[in-house]
């Protein structure tokens, strides 16, 4: 594939990551806030998000449907539907219905992360990958510090149909850019209607998926000790909160940006197990008894955690069979953000013993999670 048709790839992947990102921010808050207006219920608020992230359980089939039709017409086949069922919102809306939006929502992640994971080796070079990841991941966490104020503000305006319908005309975009790659053709005479398992894939996919696993479960477990940290030790008022989250969103777009020059001088294990490194050191930042340290936790923890993430895909992309590249990249997602159910109710539980110790426990799991990447890390590959 010529140099110019993969810098076109390229821009295209970011413009979707923009929309998409945009989109999906905008219209998760808002989900939630039309819920409690409806039903005046936080608790069945708060369900929309688990209608989100239920289907990332489902992965490792969803991903084998990745691998069974054509990848392009699935990514616009996905985007077309997500925006079919977001209209439905402008017409007519009820709990029920935002609830099956949301897992709309939650599917389309499943399947256009693994669809996009399939497609991006047979639009880039293999040196691209880690450069082109970063700045999604950049693109993606910019559109977080900006489209949930532009969506909640659009809906006190003029209500949940606007925002719906803004975020239908955002995917309808999204499969255009999709039509417009320019993919190379590989070879499939490998391919297997059986799925073996993810132990077929790479040590390196292992290793990196596993770190970024650890890192992110980490994360979910230290959201309450976080809490604790700022409104009962510190006695900070809960809007404090935001200022860490725009902190660590402005580490995040530094770590995509930063990200794929890592990855090529380092390799991928490396650039995970620095990001664990770094995600270690917020939540010790954390445990000191001083506001500025919060501040400074929150920006490098915002660079070391989308390491770890950016790390495994690309790990995933570039040592996986193009065969399997659907299932193994779901089946990652899965094993990635399937502990965070779990986890996040333990660290509400956890800090009943104490916010510190509770972040400090965390701090010990991403670094023991780093050593052992550190350990078995393997040299760069040098074309």
């Amino acid at each position: 594939m010529e140099a110019q048709g993969r810098g076109r790839n390229a821009v295209l992947f970011v413009a979707i990551s923009v929309l998409a990102g945009f989109g999906s921010s905008a219209m998760s808050l808002v989900a939630g806030i039309w819920i409690l207006d409806l039903t005046g219920s936080p608790s069945l608020a708060g369900l929309a998000g688990f209608c989100v992230y239920a289907p990332t359980l489902a992965g490792p089939w969803l991903g084998g449907l990745v691998d069974r039709v054509p990848r392009r017409l699935l990514l616009i086949g996905t985007n077309l539907v997500l925006a079919g069922s977001l209209l439905t919102l402008v017409v007519a809306a009820g709990p029920g219905l935002i609830y099956f939006v949301s897992f709309v929502y939650g599917l389309s992640y499943v399947l256009l992360d693994a669809g996009e994971s399939a497609v991006l080796p047979s639009a880039l070079s293999r040196d691209e990958l880690g450069h082109v990841n970063g700045w999604r991941s950049s693109a993606q966490e910019g559109m977080k510090l900006i489209s949930p104020a532009a969506g909640a503000g659009l809906y006190a305006w003029h209500g949940g149909p606007s925002v719906a319908l803004l975020s239908a005309v955002l995917p309808l975009i999204g499969a255009v850019l999709y039509g417009m790659l320019r993919l190379a053709r590989i070879d499939k005479t490998e391919k297997s209607e059986k799925w073996p398992g993810f132990g077929v894939v790479s040590g390196v996919t292992r290793m990196t998926v596993g770190v970024a696993a650890v890192a992110i479960g980490m994360s979910a477990f230290a959201t309450a000790p976080q809490y604790a940290v700022v409104v009962d030790d510190l006695a900070l008022p809960s809007t404090f909160l935001g200022v860490l989250l725009s902190a660590q969103g402005a580490g995040s777009i530094v770590a995509g940006l930063v990200a794929g020059r890592m990855i090529a001088r380092r390799g991928v294990v490396f650039t995970a197990a620095a990001g664990a490194v770094l995600f270690t050191a917020s939540l010790l930042l954390k445990c000191l008894p001083w506001w500025p340290a919060l501040v400074v936790g929150a920006v490098i923890g915002g660079i070391g955690l989308p390491w770890t993430l950016i790390a495994a895909v690309t790990a995933v992309q570039t040592h996986t069979p193009d065969h399997l590249l659907g299932r193994v990249s779901a089946t990652a997602n899965t094993v990635m953000f399937g502990p965070i159910a779990l986890l996040n109710p333990l660290g509400s539980a956890a800090v009943h013993l104490g916010a510190r110790p509770t972040l400090a426990l965390a701090a010990a799991c991403c670094l023991a999670a780093a050593a052992s990447a550190a350990k078995k890390r393997q040299p760069v590959a040098r074309p």
